[in-house]
Order: C-alpha cells, then structure tokens, then sequence
C-alpha cells in the first residue's frame, strides 16, 4: 500500500490536506542538480541514484509509489531515466518542481555537449581524424553492451527474439523512419495478440497535483503535435522547424532510452545533409562521457546544425513528449496498468526496441568504426573494459580516443 513505509504521508508523494504538492522547486532544483553533475552509468545507474536520493537518503518517496513511478516512465515512449525525474519533481512541487527537475538533471550535460559542438566545429574536417576514430569505436563498444543487456532482459524467450530479429529485417529493409515505426507497430500488434499475460498487482492511486481534464488534454496536445508537425515542416523550408519536427517525433516514438535515439536520429539528418556522419557519431561517443542523459545528444546536434538556437530547439523539442506524456497518462495511469492487452503490447514494442538496436549497431555504429584488426581489437577491450571490468564509461571513452589518436599516427 502507498504509503505504508514512508515516514510521513507527504514524503510518499502524496499532496498536503489542502491540495499543494509537500515541496520547493528550489529544493527539487538544488536535489537534481547534484545529480545532474555526478550522475555517470547511462539510465540504469541514474535509475539507482534516484532511489538512493529520493527513497532512501531523502524519503521524498516510499518504495511503492517509486515502483509506481517506474512502472510508469518503462511504460512510455521516451528517455525512461528523465521521466522519472520529471514525475518526481511533479509529485513533489507541481509542475515548477518538474521544470525545476528537468533543468537540473539535463542542462549540467547539455552545456557540455554544446561545448564540445563548438569544438568539433572549430576543429574542421573530422574525417581522418585519430582521435575521432577512438570515439567511434568507443560508441561500438558501449551500443554492444546496451545490446546485450536489453537481449537478456526484453527477449528473454523465443516469441520476442523472433520478434527483435524480424524488427531488425524491416529496419535494414526500410532504412527510413518509416521502417522503425512499421517496426515499432508490429512489435505491439504482435506482443498484443501473443504475449498476453495476468494483470500485474498494483499499489493504492499515486496522489498527484493533475486533474484529468488537464491529463487529457495534454495526451491531446501531444498527438496534434505528433501529427500536426510533419505536416507543417513538409510545406515549410525553415530549418528550425524541420529541426522541431525530427526532434519532437524522435521523442514520442523511442522506447528503450538513448542508445535507441541514433538510429532514429541518423536515418532522420545525415541523409539529409544536416550533419555529416562523422560529427553525428563524434557527438554520439562524447555523450557517453558526461553525466546525466544521453538525450542531452540533441543540443550537441543542434549546435554542429545551426549554433545556440538550434540546440535550444532540439533539446526542447525532444524532451516536450516526456512532459505531455507524463502529465497526460499519470492520472489514468493506475486503470492502464491493469489493461492486460497494455501491458502485452508493451512487451512486443520492447522486443522490437532490441530489433531496432541491432540494426543499428550492425549501420552505421560498426560499419562506420570497424575497418580493420586493430579496430577490432580495441572494440574488443573496450568492451571488456565495460563489461566485464564494469569500468566508468567515460574513462572508456577516453581510452579509446587516446588509443584512437595513437592508431592514427602509424
């Protein structure tokens, strides 16, 4: 039951008597900013640092409502570890407190990706260049551990696996983001129709400062957009709201977290010639480096597009879904969970998340990384190094930028 191991009723997420979230945005502020500046691992590790913090240290959660939370944030399309702390920030100080997480979980990372935008830029043609290399093979290594772990947990029997496999084939088939979303439908028709299972138990109604007039039309507002926004960008020839367009689909249709976000966003822009492949891949590999999300990838794109503005655009446009989304679904969420057919469906898209991953290591992460041995090799022990040795991605990063330059002098 909610509640029942919290403290008191307000550090459970629970509204005070009179209505008004239990919180501070500055609170929420200061809380996510240590985490935004410390938080390395990719979306698991911050999954873990957000329990420790906000269950454990600051009990602004009991364990139920966290699991509620997460329950909710795997459920969505979106960066799973950003909406968590979106949902946190919302239940504790409203929707303040949820600007209030955002910014300090996701701009420590994004200010540095816009940094190194600027530096990629200033440096020129990247194409032979060593250290680039490193950081190519490097997003090889790191994708393949992310590979493995989603292997192992969303296709763990022989239905899924068919499915990723056959979500890999209409990837590779119909390199466009027609063939992930084709993918992505599939994986849900078929997880519905074959995966179903009894209705998970769930906790007592997590109490947040959302009506469902409001949760509904935001779930509107999120879909006109989705739908809306293609059609306004094909009739327009602004680069910002081509930009607004990609950004805004890509975050209402990954499920799986960041390292589903190249593929979509490679089909989308180096086709296009918004981006050359090497930059876009150069970005990629940095992102692993830095703490906090991964989605923080999009200012780096939008600076290398068109400077500041452009950053701000993509950066906003990919993390809007998460905030429709999350504010739209959370008033209906405990009546969804109980929907057997949901909770199929949602099985299939996660297998053919693992489906699309594949595909996307297989082009362009290794055929634009790997061309020889000592490729090979270094993708090798980097792996290692992740996998086995559980070393900090972004000490891995930088070995292989270091061994990437090396291998570029000989």
């Amino acid at each position: 039951m909610v509640g029942a191991n919290a403290v008191n009723p307000s550090s459970a997420g629970h509204n005070d008597g009179d209505g008004r979230p239990p919180g501070r945005a500055d609170e929420v502020l200061l809380a996510f900013l240590k985490l935004g500046l410390t938080s390395f691992g990719g979306p698991v590790a911050h999954l873990g640092y957000f329990h420790n913090e906000f269950v454990i240290r600051r009990k602004w959660l009991d364990e139920p409502t966290y699991a509620d939370i997460l329950a909710l944030c795997q459920f969505l399309p979106g960066p799973a570890s950003s909406q968590v702390g979106l949902t946190i920030g919302l239940v504790r100080a409203g929707w303040s407190g949820a600007l209030a997480a955002w910014c300090g979980f996701t701009l420590p990372s994004a200010i540095v990706m816009v940094l190194f935008a600027y530096g990629v830029s200033a440096a020129g043609s990247l194409a032979d260049s060593g250290w680039l290399h490193g950081l190519k093979i490097a997003a090889v290594s790191v994708v393949a551990v992310a590979l493995l772990g989603m292997i192992r947990t969303l296709t763990p029997d022989r239905i899924r696996a068919t499915f990723a496999v056959v979500a890999a084939i209409l990837v590779i088939a119909l390199p466009s983001a027609v063939g992930q979303l084709v993918a992505i439908a599939a994986g849900a028709l078929a997880g519905a129709t074959l995966l179903r299972a009894d209705a998970p138990a769930v906790s007592d109604d997590l109490k947040i400062p959302v009506r469902r007039r409001t949760g509904a039309l935001l779930i509107a507002m999120f879909f006109v957009l989705l739908l809306g926004l293609p059609l306004l960008a094909a009739g327009s020839t602004s680069t910002d709201l081509r930009l607004f367009d990609t950004f805004y689909r890509v975050g209402s249709l990954v499920f799986g977290g960041g390292h589903v976000v190249l593929p979509l966003l490679q089909s989308e822009l180096v086709p296009t010639g918004l981006i050359r492949n090497d930059a876009f891949l150069a970005g990629y590999g940095a992102a692993q480096a830095v703490p906090g999300p991964l989605f923080t990838f999009s200012a780096y794109v939008g600076t290398v597009i068109g400077g500041l503005t452009s950053a701000a655009i993509c950066l906003a446009a990919i993390y809007l879904p998460s905030f429709l989304l999350i504010g739209g679904v959370l008033p209906f969420w405990q009546r969804l969970r109980r929907v057997t057919a949901m909770q199929a469906a949602l099985r299939g898209v996660n297998a053919a998340v693992v489906g699309l991953l594949l595909a996307a290591f297989y082009n362009p992460v290794w055929t634009s990384a790997i061309h020889g041995s000592a490729d090979f090799a270094l993708a090798v022990g980097a792996f290692a190094l992740l996998q086995a040795w559980r070393t900090p991605p972004w000490l891995v990063v930088l070995v292989c930028a270091l061994c990437g330059g090396l291998l570029g002098r000989f």
